[in-house]
């Protein structure tokens, strides 16, 4: 009995030491099973965080409530309207100038007559005759061309005739070739030489 009791007697004695070497001054940090559940801390979500782990908040518990909030309730910003300026800032713009058509001067239409030509003919009648020829130009083309005081009648009438059809008009010869260099009419030499000195006189005076 005596040995129970003194057994019983160390026991209780070697708790108390236990406690006391636990809870006084200097005691190791307390464990995970010494913290009371009610103090453990709280993991975001509601779920107790690890032993030594410390819970950080959440990006949207960090962001402010306040600034969606203003963001919603400002009014989108409208750019500045500046009244357009009077006076000296207006910008005014000369009026174009207006176009001038220059058209080509019309080429001008001139006659000219050549100097009178004797020439000398065969056959009955009068043995001189004489030729003057007119040329009608548009700036240096000759468009028509005439004899004048070209014998009538006769035989030396017949050739003058025939040399007017050769040189004379609008679509004679001299306008074809536009110059003296045309030839003679058969048959009517010396009438044909006058017209081309005449014509030529008349040329040269162009």
């Amino acid at each position: 009995m005596r040995r129970a009791l003194l057994a019983i007697t160390g026991l209780a004695a070697g708790t108390t030491a236990l406690v006391v070497l636990k809870g006084g001054p200097g005691a190791g940090p307390a464990t995970a099973g010494d913290v009371p559940a009610a103090q453990a801390p709280v993991a975001p979500g509601g779920t107790p965080a690890p032993d030594g782990v410390t819970a950080a908040p959440s990006a949207s518990a960090k962001a402010p409530a306040s600034a969606s909030a203003s963001a919603k309730a400002s009014p989108s910003a409208k750019p500045d309207r500046k009244p357009a300026s009077r006076g000296g800032d207006r910008t005014s713009t000369a009026p174009a100038a207006p176009r001038t058509t220059t058209k080509a001067p019309k080429p001008t239409t001139r006659t000219v007559t050549g100097p009178t030509v004797t020439y000398a003919s065969t056959g009955s009648g009068p043995k001189e005759h004489q030729v003057r020829v007119q040329i009608t130009l548009s700036g240096n083309r000759i468009v028509d061309v005439r004899g004048l005081d070209l014998p009538v009648g006769g035989q030396p009438g017949r050739l003058a005739d025939d040399v007017q059809a050769r040189y004379s008009g609008s679509s004679g010869e001299v306008v074809e070739k536009q110059s003296a260099n045309v030839n003679t009419v058969s048959g009517a030499t010396y009438t044909s030489t006058a017209y081309k000195q005449s014509l030529q006189g008349a040329l040269d005076k162009a």
